[in-house]
C-alpha cells in the first residue's frame, strides 16, 4: 500500500486549522487571511481554498481545498513523514535530504496525503532541522527503540504501536538526548502533532512516554543496559548503547579489541565536522586564518590531522 494511503488505513482524522475560543458562542462569517497570498482561511469551514488568478481575467477559479494547521511543528511533521518514507517506502535518507532542498511546498504535499493535513512551508532552517532529526533517529535508532520500550508499560505495547506514533516518539527521544531542546518544548509540539495527526489518546501516551524520559534524564538514570555477561551479552549491551548491529560490534571487539571499538562506534555517531583551509599559496597562513575567525568571534578549533585547516565548531550543519 502506497504511503500516500496510510492516513485512510490508521484512520486519521484530519485537523481543523483554527480552534475557537470557548468564550464565542458562535464563529464569526468574517474570512481570515492566511500569511501566504492567495490563501483563505474560513473560521465556518475550517479549512482553505487555495485560489489562482488567471492573468488578464478579473475573476478568480477555485483550484484545491487545503486544510492547513499552523500549530502543527513544520519540522516535526515531515521528519515523521519522511521517517515513514524511509521505513516503509524503502526511500533513502539521503536522497530525501537531496530533493528535499529548497522545496518546503513539495514537502508539504508528502504531509498532506500522509497525515490529512498542511502545516507552513519550511524555510531553509526548518529543512536542515528535518536532515538532522531524520537522520540522528536513523543512526541511533536501535538506542532509541531500547529506551521507548523500557519506558512503556510492556513489549507488546510497543510491538502493537502505529507506526507514526512510533516515528513521533523517536523524534521526541532524538530532541530530548541527542539534540539537548528545551524538554517542555519538546513535549508539547509533539504531543500536539500525535493529537491532531492521529487522535487525543495518541497524544496522551506521548505525553507520559516523554515525561518519563525527561525525570530519568535530569536524574541521570536511563534504563540502558550494563555492559556484563559474556561476550555475546556484552556485544549485545555495547550494540544498544550505541546504536550498531550486533554482528557488527562482536566482529570489532574480536579483530580491535573492545575499548578500540567503542571509539569506532563514537566516532561512527558523530556529527560531521567542518573545517576551512587557509590558502598558503596566496601567502594566507592558518594563523591569519584564526585570527580572522577570532575577530569575527567565530567559535573554531585548529584540525588534529591537517596543518592548513581550521575546524568550525558550532554554527554549522
Amino acid at each position: 500500500m502506497k504511503l500516500e494511503c496510510l492516513h485512510s488505513l490508521y484512520s486519521i482524522s484530519p485537523p481543523w486549522n483554527l480552534s475557537l475560543g470557548s468564550e464565542l458562542s458562535k464563529p464569526p462569517s468574517k474570512v481570515l487571511k492566511h500569511v501566504e497570498k492567495g490563501v483563505t482561511c474560513s473560521l465556518k469551514s475550517k479549512k482553505t481554498s487555495v485560489e489562482d488568478e488567471k492573468p488578464g481575467v478579473g475573476s478568480t477559479t477555485k483550484k484545491k481545498t487545503h486544510i492547513i494547521n499552523l500549530k502543527v511543528s513544520p519540522h516535526r511533521a515531515v521528519s515523521a513523514v519522511r521517517l515513514m518514507r524511509i521505513e516503509f517506502g524503502g526511500a533513502f535518507a539521503d536522497l530525501l535530504n537531496k530533493k528535499g532542498k529548497g522545496s518546503g511546498a513539495n514537502e508539504m504535499g508528502y504531509v498532506e496525503r500522509t497525515l490529512g493535513f498542511r502545516t507552513r512551508n519550511l524555510d531553509d532552517r526548518d529543512l536542515r532541522l528535518v536532515t538532522d532529526v531524520v537522520g540522528g533517529a536513523i543512526r541511533w535508532r536501535r538506542y532509541l527503540d531500547h529506551l521507548i520500550v523500557s519506558l512503556c508499560d510492556n513489549e507488546s505495547t510497543f510491538r502493537s504501536m502505529e507506526p507514526l506514533l512510533l516515528q513521533i516518539l523517536r523524534i521526541g527521544f532524538y530532541e530530548i538526548l541527542k539534540l539537548d531542546m528545551p524538554p517542555y518544548a519538546v513535549v508539547d509540539e509533539n504531543v500536539r502533532l500525535a493529537k491532531v495527526a492521529l487522535r487525543p489518546g495518541a497524544g496522551n501516551m506521548v505525553n507520559g512516554i516523554l515525561r518519563r524520559l525527561v525525570l530519568l534524564k535530569e536524574k541521570d538514570s536511563l534504563p540502558l543496559p550494563k555492559v556484563e555477561g559474556n561476550d555475546r551479552m556484552q556485544a549485545r549491551a555495547l550494540a544498544t548503547i550505541y546504536s550498531h548491529p550486533v554482528w557488527m560490534v562482536r566482529r570489532w571487539i574480536k579483530y580491535i579489541g573492545k575499548e578500540e571499538a567503542i571509539s569506532l562506534m563514537m566516532w561512527n555517531n558523530s556529527d560531521p565536522s567542518f573545517s576551512l583551509r587557509a590558502n598558503t599559496a596566496k601567502g594566507f597562513a592558518r594563523p591569519d586564518l584564526v585570527k580572522r575567525l577570532e575577530k569575527l568571534q567565530v567559535p573554531h578549533e585548529l584540525s588534529p590531522h591537517l596543518d592548513d585547516f581550521v575546524r568550525i565548531t558550532t554554527g554549522m550543519q
